[in-house]
């Protein structure tokens, strides 16, 4: 799934116009001025979709809830949407590693957690176009959940008995007296990156007993606690499974392109270099 948000006066005026570009499963999540976390989630039949989107979600402050369920906050809803839509629209929210369109001059670019793709005054005179060719260039918002119903779907599935998962993720500390790190920045070779994955994906793949592997390492910020990167295997057997599992994340970091910039709170430096 791919996410954007928009931010400031007009955002939501914005939003038909630009869910009309977009070709797919469109979520659009709102969240009204000076409110939090809590939520409520409501999906709305296809055949009743309105050009707001398929599934509308809105995040409110007093938790309350109708429809399929509650989400927690702007994380959640990205989770839980992604699976089943090609893409998320959400104003008055925005996350880092979410490209994120600015209307207006009230809010400054320095102080938005995502990356701005584009700015304009009004909704009208955006570059919907510019935004729409920004966003397909973009890194998606993958989930485990998501990469394992893939490989549920993958040929031979019926002869599998095995769905492994590793998910590496930002430890803030190796030992109690070290300082914390507060976040990561994985910078990678465009294009490079993901044929290597596929490579390798492909080669434990060919492996007796195994049918799919899938792979996905998150570029940009991610701070302490977050996932990083996800391995996937669909296997015969168990040991199959786990042993493809430990082979595909030692094999990623041995050999995909990706750099690693840590941040703790008292110095940044780029992995690589200390190694």
């Amino acid at each position: 799934m791919q996410p954007i948000s928009v931010l400031g006066p007009g955002a939501t005026d914005l939003v038909p116009s630009l869910v009309a570009r977009l070709d797919g499963r469109v979520a659009v999540v709102t969240r009204p001025d000076g409110t939090t976390d809590g939520g409520v989630a409501v999906d709305r039949p296809d055949d009743s979709a309105d050009p707001d989107g398929d599934t509308a979600i809105e995040l409110c402050a007093d938790g309350s809830w109708t429809g399929r369920g509650t989400v927690d906050g702007f994380d959640d809803a990205l989770d839980r949407l992604a699976p089943d839509h090609d893409y998320l629209v959400a104003t008055g929210c925005s996350r880092l590693r979410v490209p994120t369109v600015l209307l207006g001059e009230e809010t400054e670019p320095d102080d938005v957690p995502g990356t701005v793709i584009a700015s304009a005054d009004t909704p009208e005179s955006l570059p919907i176009d510019e935004v729409v060719d920004e966003l397909a260039a973009a890194e998606p918002w993958i989930t485990l959940e998501e990469l394992v119903d893939r490989v549920r779907d993958a040929p031979g599935a019926e002869r599998s008995g095995a769905i492994a998962t590793f998910t590496g993720r930002v430890r803030a500390k190796d030992a109690p007296d070290d300082d914390r790190t507060t976040h990561l920045a994985f910078e990678k070779y465009e294009g490079v990156a993901r044929e290597r994955m596929d490579a390798i994906s492909a080669e434990l793949t060919d492996r007796d007993g195994v049918f799919a592997v899938r792979m996905h390492h998150r570029t940009g910020v991610i701070e302490d606690g977050e996932d990083i990167v996800f391995v996937v295997v669909l296997a015969g057997h168990r040991d199959e499974a786990f042993r493809t599992v430990k082979d595909g994340i030692d094999r990623l970091k041995d050999e995909v392109p990706i750099f690693k910039k840590e941040t703790t709170e008292s110095e940044e430096f780029w992995v690589h270099q200390r190694d």
